[in-house]
């Protein structure tokens, strides 16, 4: 799978499972992620293709995406006044959505 297949589709599924699961924050959330996307993508392309060559396991690319996400900030949704705890939550959230895409894309699911 070539980069740019894998962002379009780490994108696609990640605004499918937000737009289900967070519906009042869509708005916020989808411009958070985007600018996530944007600044992590070369990251997130190394990663997928060391986890698909073996070169990684899948505790360190768990970890490498959680390291990742504690280093952005979820700006828009911090001007909106989400809490704290809920933003830690939701983070906690996509790095699982991140993590379980990747998976999924190099391991598909039968």
């Amino acid at each position: 799978m070539d980069n740019d297949k894998f962002i379009g589709e780490l994108k696609s599924k990640l605004k499918t499972i937000i737009t289900n699961s967070y519906k009042d924050l869509k708005p916020e959330l989808e411009k958070d992620l985007n600018a996530f996307l944007e600044t992590s993508r070369e990251k997130l392309e190394r990663w997928f293709t060391l986890s698909a060559s073996g070169d990684i396991t899948e505790e360190e690319l768990e970890w490498l995406i959680k390291s990742q996400l504690d280093l952005v900030t979820l700006q828009t949704l911090q001007t909106a006044g989400i809490s704290k705890i809920r933003l830690n939550t939701l983070k906690n959230n996509i790095a699982k959505i991140i993590f379980k895409v990747i998976i999924e894309l190099i391991i598909p699911v039968v």
